[in-house]
């Protein structure tokens, strides 16, 4: 998606025009897979630096594209919120001191950031999901004014043909409708990019897969949405259900949603994700194309692949694969792990890629085919339970032995890691830097997710619930820059001096959603008993529908009391109260009668 130039398929002749392209660049694909002219021999990597911006209060500050005309450097680029940043990295041979440089940059990168965030009175925050976003800012208004994420917008709301509604389960439980994409701004991360062979690509993104499930475990960080607490790792859940484009005939026959892990190994070469996702999900924008690749690649030119790259841009695997050119202009394949978040520091997220790297270096050698070693059913059960649960979850390894991620990580998959490392020829202080930085946080199991959880665990009882994630954001964005681990942390403390007007603007901030209420057929001693409970004055009187019709209150009872009367709610409540809509970031705050 990082193409500019895209547009919406609405034109039935461009679409087919693009959908030839589409086709003739796979085969021009297939060609240069043939005549071996991809780069070989060497490993690269390099990285994606996501990034939220706050304000004051701690909440998202709509200030990305203020922030990039200040910033002079083509690393940095907008994502698809306005509070939303994205720095991407420089390409590193694998081997020597990459993993210190790449730290280097991101260090680097991370200081532009915050040094031009304060020049807009903004501040960045490294988090996989920032938990002070809410509802009201999901709207297009925050969505970065360019004409891709638009089409991209209309396009995936055409597809479904109704607004985007999922339910999420942990702590707490979230049932979510919602009428745009914005949802998939809520997620930021540290995308990795590993760079391999042609001749190696399927095997080694067959070990990515196998491997994703224990890496998401050690690294999860994303555990509140909207105030409640669901997964470790809740961008897993939110981000496939934040561009499902499928409708509800499409789900309810299997069509795969565009965001997915997979459902099986790959057998020879990376043509099979290409094709698969070509047949399987609809081309939604379209762009400028080359008019003759397989022509290009017989006269042994390098094509771009224009339109097969943004047509991948469209479907969201969480190992996705990536065709690219580098700098010698060679073409490369490479491997692109989208799973581990954002945060809680650089040296966390450096921590994690090295861990990746490890172990797909070792085991692109020291196992012949993974897919002897493990079933597909179990890498993916892997992935999901990892990303509901971390640290606790239960993994399946080599020949179907079961562990905690822990005692997995711990026992095995560190020690494999590390032997991945040596291997390639990382220095070894740089080894057990990083590494070390996985094995205290995984034996104190204090992940990002732990971290949040505990801390409003240690919170309960003071203040309300937008000052307890306040507090728990700006102790986060405090200690990131500190450089120590997060295993390292002190638990946010509940900050009592904080500023209380900037927690109350809005009436949502305030309003109480776990609601009791009565129907209005219900006897008013049902009534006065939930206020005596509750130690509440008012009691909403609704209909099983859950539509207000009107309110009962303490003195209302008193006076029936005082007549001696026992009633039914309906003969003595409020008739059409008015209330206050919280969604007025959508243009409808009011307060209005029921």
């Amino acid at each position: 998606m990082g193409e500019q130039n895209v547009r919406q398929n609405s034109d039935e002749a461009g679409r087919r025009a693009f959908m030839k392209a589409l086709l003739n660049e796979v085969r021009a694909m297939e060609q240069m897979l043939e005549s071996g002219m991809f780069e070989h021999d060497i490993r690269r990597i390099g990285a994606e630096q996501e990034m939220f911006l706050v304000d004051s209060a701690y909440r998202p500050a709509m200030t990305a594209m203020k922030l990039l005309e200040t910033l002079d450097d083509p690393r940095f680029t907008h994502e698809l919120g306005l509070f939303n940043l994205e720095a991407n990295l420089s390409p590193l041979e694998f081997g020597g001191d990459c993993l210190r440089r790449l730290e280097a940059e991101t260090d680097e990168v991370m200081a532009l950031a915050r040094e031009h965030a304060r020049m807009v009175q903004s501040r960045v925050a490294l988090v996989g999901i920032l938990p002070t976003l809410t509802r009201d800012h999901l709207t297009l208004e925050s969505m970065v004014p360019k004409a891709r994420y638009f089409a991209l917008n209309d396009a995936l709301r055409r597809l479904r043909g109704s607004d985007f509604q999922f339910a999420i389960k942990g702590i707490d439980q979230l049932n979510f409708q919602h009428d745009n994409l914005m949802l998939e701004a809520c997620n930021t991360s540290f995308q990795v990019h590993f760079q391999v062979g042609a001749e190696e690509f399927a095997s080694l993104y067959n070990v990515a897969q196998a491997v994703t499930g224990p890496l998401m475990a050690a690294c999860v960080n994303s555990p509140i949405l909207l105030g409640k607490r669901l997964w470790h790792e809740s961008r897993i859940a939110v981000f496939e259900n934040s561009i499902d484009a499928r409708s509800e005939a499409l789900a309810a026959r299997g069509l795969k949603p565009r965001v997915h892990f997979g459902d099986h190994w790959i057998d020879e070469s990376v043509i099979e994700i290409f094709k698969e996702d070509i047949a399987r999900f609809r081309v939604i924008l379209t762009t400028e194309f080359e008019q003759d690749p397989i022509g290009m690649v017989q006269r042994g030119e390098v094509p771009k692949l224009n339109a097969l790259r943004l047509h991948n841009g469209t479907v969201y695997r969480w190992n996705r694969a990536c065709y690219g050119i580098s700098d010698n202009g060679m073409p490369h394949l490479r491997i692109e792990n989208r799973v581990i978040p954002a945060g809680p520091t650089v040296l966390d997220e450096v921590a994690n890629a090295a861990f990746f790297f490890g172990m797909m270096s070792k085991l692109s050698h020291s196992v012949d085919d993974i897919r002897s070693q493990l079933s597909f059913s179990d890498v993916k059960s892997n992935f999901l339970s990892a990303a509901r649960d971390g640290l606790r979850a239960q993994q399946v390894w080599f020949d179907e032995q079961q562990f905690p991620a822990q005692q997995l990580i711990l026992d095995r998959l560190l020690p494999l890691a590390e032997q991945g490392l040596k291997e390639a020829n990382i220095d070894s202080a740089d080894i057990e830097r990083y590494l070390g930085v996985i094995e205290q946080r995984v034996s104190t199991r204090r992940t990002g997710a732990r971290w949040q959880l505990e801390s409003l665990e240690q919170m309960k009882g003071n203040g309300s619930q937008h000052e307890q994630l306040r507090a728990l954001t700006a102790s986060m964005v405090e200690q990131q820059q500190t450089g120590k681990p997060v295993a390292e942390w002190d638990l946010a403390e509940f900050c009592g001096t904080q500023d209380w007007r900037e927690s109350y603007r809005t009436v949502g901030q305030f309003m109480a959603t776990d609601l009791f209420t009565v129907r209005p057929d219900d006897i008013v001693d049902f009534a006065a008993s939930l206020m005596e409970w509750r130690y509440v004055r008012h009691v909403p009187v609704e209909d099983d529908s859950g539509r207000l019709l009107g309110l009962i209150s303490h003195r209302q009872l008193l006076r029936l009391i005082a007549r001696g009367l026992n009633n039914e709610v309906e003969s003595v409540m409020v008739r059409g109260p008015a209330f206050v809509c919280r969604a007025h970031c959508a243009g409808r705050g009011c307060v209005r009668p029921a």
